[in-house]
This record gives C-alpha cells, structure tokens and sequence, in this order.
C-alpha cells in the first residue's frame, strides 16, 4: 500500500499559541516529507490552468480533465507527533483538488479499496440524483473492492469541495475542494488563485468521539466557568444579579461558554492538510490581486476568519457570485464556501488566520511573497460567551428584580450606546404577533448615533396588547445586531418585504407539532431573524464582519416566483443526552418531507438549540432570504444561529430523492431528512 507520510506536529493543549518548541519539532519534521512522496513546496506550487487566461489554481494537489480515477484507501498521517491512519482519496489528504469546466460532462471511477463501504457525495454540485453519492438515499454506496463510476453535466461554476457520506470517513480525512471554470470568464480580474481548505483532525476514533459526548457532553469542553469566574461576576454586577443568571443557565441545562462539541482539546486544525506548526504558503506578487476560495472541510469546527493587515473582498458565496462586499473577517459555517479577492501591497508575509468559534486552536497560513519567509502568528481574540439573545429567551414575566435592575420596557430607554445598531427584521412573520404593544413611549433617541429604526410601511392595528417592556435595559451588548422592519405590513400578520412590486405573503404555512420530551430539552420562546449579527464573539471586535444581510445575488431575483408554501421546521435537542432532531423526531422515526417538482418552497427554521446549525439541502439551491427580494443570494448550505429563525426559498426542480440535514457530522444522525420530489 502507498502511504502518504505527512509528517506535521503541533501542540495538544489548551493554549492559545502553538510552543516554540513544537513548532521547531514540526519544521524539523517537515524537513523529511520530500524523502516520502510529499514536499512541502507542492503546498504553493502552481498548477497548469485549463482555460486562456485562468491563472493557476493553487493547491495541495490538483487533477484537472473530465475523466478521473480515485481510489480510496488508507494512509498513514501524523499532524500530533502520532502516527495515524487515515481515510484519502489517491492517498492525500486533503484529497486531490479537482478542476473542472462549466459544461462538461465528467466521468469519475471510484475505487474501494477499504474494507467497509464508501461513498462520495459532490457537495454543491447540481446532478440527477443517483449521482449524488448518499448510501441508503441515491444508491447502495461502493462495496469494498468495487468501483462505482459517477458521470454528470457540469451546470455550474464555482468553488465546492466532497467527502464521504459514509460513517465517519469525512472526519477521518476523506475530503477535497472542487473548482469548476466558467464558460466565460467571470467579472472579477486576479493574478493569483489560492483555495483554502479548513478542517479538524482528530487523533481519537471518531466513534470514541460521539461515545465521550454522549457520557459526557461537555467532555471536550475546558473553558467552563469556575469559581472564580463567579467571584469577578459578583465584583462587577453584585451577588444576587450574578446568582441569579447562573441559576437560570443551570435550570436549562445550558452553559454560556458552549460553544463547540469538540474543540481543540481533541481537534488539530488543519489549513491545505498543514497544522499551525507546519504553516501553509500561497504565493503572491505585491500590486497583484489573489483570490482566496475558503472552504469549511471541517466534521464539527465554525471558523472566524481574518487577515490582518489585509482588507478581503467577498465575491462569492457556496460558489454563486455575489456583489463585492468589503470586510475584515468573516465567519464560515461546517460546509460553506466563501471566495474573497484581496490585494496585498506590500512585500511581506501576511497570516491567513482561522480560529476556532471557541477558540481553543486555529489554522494559520502565509499570503507571502518568498515561501521562506512567514507570517507571525496573531494572537486569539477573547472567548465568547453566549448570552440571553443567542438563547432567545422570553423575559417577559420574568423578575427583573434581581437582574440589577434590568427591566425589559422600551419606555425612557437609553440608546447612547447603540451606535451602528439598525433594527432589521425585513423577512419576519409575524402572523402569530396578536396582542403586540410596542412602547416607546418617552424613548430618548437623542443619542442614537447610527441607529435606524425603520418601520417604513408597518401597520400595527392588529398588534393588541402585547407589550415590550424595556425600560432601563441595558443594550451596550447589542451593538451591532439590526432588527430592519422595513416594510413589514402586520395588519395582515404576513411577511411583507419591500421590492419592486411590495408582495406580500399569502401563502399557507405547515408547521408540524414539535414532539417535546426528555429527548428535548431547549426551547427558543422568542427566535428572532438575526441576519445582520454576525454571531457570538464577533460582536463589536472592531472589524467589519460579514453578516448574511451583506449578501446580494450578482444577478437580480426580482422575477422569481413566489412561494406556493411555507415549511417550518424546528431544529430540536437534548445536549445532556446529545440527541439531536428536527421537530423533536429523530430521522429514524420521521417521515420524508414530501415537495412537488415545480413548486417554489420557503423554508423556515427555527433553532431552538444554542449550537449553531449548517443545513444542507442536496440537490436544490437554497434563496436565502436577506430583506432584498431583488437579490437572493444562493447557497447550498445555510447557517442557522442559536436562537433564531431563517428562512429561504427552493425551487423545486430536480426529481429524485435528496438528502436534507445538519452538517455538524455527530449531529447528522438524528438532524435529517428524506426529501422526495415528484
């Protein structure tokens, strides 16, 4: 058997920072990879393109044609000090970057040379549904010693990536980056194309993994509260303020500092198959602009990433163009893909820099101009702690006595704080908002610096007697979250967004009844549309993040259908169990969601978990709603917050039976659904 030797270490502790020590272990190691069929320099060497004017794509490995042969074996890896086995595609890992057109038809033989089944699913890419690689949904997987041959019409452009949709394969390292070539050459000029590819390594049998979580839930997890940590928040908000929020996180079961399943207490975060030790290079020429194609390869890491010194330029999204948004950092969910332009100055050695949502570990890699010279590495931002909006708790009826002095009324409330904050809620049905009072009654905006509360063609006649009573809340954490109701119309209790042509909705809506139990024990009482938060940790950090509220179709939308319906479905689970759900039902007990072909679906989720949640629907492109009818973006995969609701609409038009699920890999069991379209 060929083994694919790659001799990487980094650091297996909690730290922030890679030890000086093991990073000299690690460079000293990498020193002997050329002597068993890896270099190093194959990281940033560059790659022939296959179409005029196409620089070349760089990456670990690249195969480009329309005809291809992998094989899917084991290899020895060692990105710990370790030696491991892992799962790869013609023994890489990450597996071979594939470079297809816009166009072509492929031809893909797949061979398992395994001893269990395999499998390979094209994440992203638009094919008919027997070759969309789902064992048990789309065919029977490829048996040990077979070979499967996947064929299909390119229909698009952009960057992807694949991975097994077999047991735990994807964590073991069987995964790769797609890019599929326009046609005709697309808006954006570049002289350089670097993808990025994000992932976690695990030295554990990943089958340990979900046996530790289920003894154990926050088995993974060390940044827990400590005494101490409740003596500083007695200092700052007195003992009875401070008792009292612990005793409500602990009546729910719930910590604010749970923010990952696994972390880095396990996890070795991976750039382009490199750890931090090792460190990554993409080349460049000062002047020159680069595009970089990030792709979220990981089984169970969300990755906040930056380039300090750089501003990026985000171009796309799940490999659909969208118009050019400027930022400093961007969170990527499990599965997304993000390609950004930036163009560095300066000759010199910029870090590519990922962390961890929970920071306990990062990515890194050099944008640099001599690939012996890197970049320092950054240092983390602060842990994130989750609060009361992430979990979207009801505080009405809540003593506020005890919370010093928090007292949820709009009346005399004080915004001097809320600079930049805009109120969106463009999108919101509001259909069960009987009963709703807002008082802002004495409300000193005086100081609302930035601060948009557009209510454009709202009608609140309907909404009698419900009341939000805010009074001496304190917002200095809200800064940044936008709630826009521009042109919400509550006088028919329907989501009206604003467009060319006002619609308002007037579609029927099925909602199934939550199956509520020992199974499932959180409930969001009050999810919100949150499209403009960029997510806990990212709040107010001084950068320019992007939100999905920054996202805009390159290409108008405006003549796309309506929605014939509206599914909603509740993301549901039990953390100290670790069970997982849509609707409470568990995908072995559910039945499949049943869509006709030609129908225009909305679907809303509502996340009544406090983890982050990446569905991917297979083989339908989702039109994520923005509050921009004009311009939905597409994606293929789309995050949904703690504690909030989204929404997006499906055209249905490809027959067959589809996957539908969450792409945390240990929450897919229970998190999924089979779609059939007829």
């Amino acid at each position: 058997m060929n083994t694919l030797k790659t001799t990487h270490t980094s650091t297996k502790t909690h730290s922030n920072n890679v030890s000086r020590r093991n990073f000299i272990k690690g460079a000293a190691m990498s020193s002997a990879m050329a002597g068993v069929g890896f270099n190093p320099t194959q990281l940033f060497a560059s790659v022939p393109g296959t179409i005029e004017d196409q620089p070349a794509i760089t990456a670990s490995k690249t195969l480009s044609g329309t005809e291809f042969y992998l094989d899917i074996n084991t290899s020895i890896v060692n990105f710990t000090g370790t030696p491991q086995i892992a799962t790869t595609v013609n023994n890489m890992l990450p597996s071979p970057t594939l470079i297809w057109r816009e166009g072509d038809e492929v031809t893909l033989h797949v061979t398992n040379h395994l001893d269990e089944m395999t499998s390979i699913h094209w994440h992203g890419i638009i094919l008919p549904f027997e070759m969309d690689g789902v064992p048990g949904l789309t065919y029977d997987g490829i048996k040990p010693g077979e070979t499967f041959t996947y064929k299909f019409k390119l229909q698009q452009h952009g960057t992807y990536w694949y991975h097994s949709h077999s047991g735990f394969q994807e964590q073991n390292g069987m995964y790769g980056a797609i890019v599929v070539l326009p046609k005709e050459k697309d808006p954006y000029d570049y002289q350089h194309d670097h993808v990025i590819q994000l992932s976690d390594w695990t030295d554990e049998d990943p089958d340990d993994v979900v046996k530790n979580l289920k003894r154990m839930p926050d088995y993974y997890n060390y940044s827990q509260r400590t005494l101490g940590d409740f003596f500083s928040e007695v200092k700052a908000k007195g003992f009875m303020a401070a008792f009292n929020e612990r005793k409500m996180w602990n009546e729910m079961s719930m910590m604010d500092r749970d923010l990952s399943d696994v972390s880095g207490a396990t996890y070795t975060y991976l750039m382009n198959g490199a750890n931090p030790a090792t460190h990554w290079r993409g080349v460049f020429k000062p002047g020159e602009k680069v595009r970089l194609r990030f792709v979220n390869s990981s089984a169970m890491t969300f990755f906040d990433v930056n380039i300090p010194g750089l501003k990026m330029t985000v171009i796309a999204s799940d490999g659909n163009l969208v118009q050019p948004v400027e930022i400093d950092q961007f969170r990527i969910g499990v599965a997304e893909t993000y390609d950004v332009l930036v163009e560095p100055k300066d000759d010199q050695a910029y870090a590519i820099f990922a962390q961890a949502i929970d920071r306990s570990g990062y990515a890194i890699g050099s944008l640099t101009t001599n690939a012996e010279n890197l970049a320092e590495t950054p240092e983390m931002d602060p842990l994130p702690i989750l609060g009361h909006s992430d979990m979207a708790m009801d505080m009405s009826g809540m003593d506020h006595s005890m919370h010093g002095g928090m007292n949820h009324s709009m009346s005399g409330m004080d915004h001097s704080q809320h600079q930049g904050m805009k109120h969106d809620m463009a999108g919101i049905d509001h259909s069960q908002n009987q009963g709703m009072k807002h008082d802002m009654a004495g409300m000193d905006h005086s100081q609302h610096q930035g601060m948009k509360h557009d209510k454009a063609g709202m009608d609140h006649s309907q909404h009698q007697g419900m009341k939000h009573d805010m009074a001496g809340m304190d917002h200095s954490q809200h800064q940044g979250m936008q709630h826009d109701m521009a042109g919400m119309d509550h006088s028919s209790h329907k989501m009206a967004q604003k467009d060319a042509n006002q619609e308002v909705a007037d579609w029927p809506v099925e909602q199934a009844k939550i199956q509520w139990g020992p199974h499932t024990n959180m409930q969001a009482e009050d999810a919100q549309y949150r499209l403009s938060d960029p997510g806990v940790g990212l709040r107010n950090n001084g950068r320019k993040v992007l939100t999905y509220a920054d996202l805009r179709n390159l290409y108008p939308t405006r003549h796309d259908a309506k929605p014939d319906r509206e599914i909603v479905l509740n993301l549901t689970g039990n953390m100290e169990r670790y069970l997982w759900s849509i609707d409470g039902v568990p995908y072995s007990k559910a039945d499949p969601i049943h869509l006709k072909y030609g129908e225009r679906v909305r679907i809303t989720f509502i996340n009544n978990t406090m983890m982050n949640h990446p569905m991917h629907l297979h083989g339908l492109w989702s039109d994520l709603e923005t509050g921009d009818l004009n311009y939905l973006p597409k994606k293929h995969t789309i995050v949904v917050q703690p504690g909030a609701r989204i929404s997006y609409r499906v055209t249905v038009d490809a027959k067959g039976v589809w996957a539908f699920h969450c792409h945390m890999l240990y929450h897919m069991a229970g998190m999924f659904r089979k779609v059939i379209v007829a």
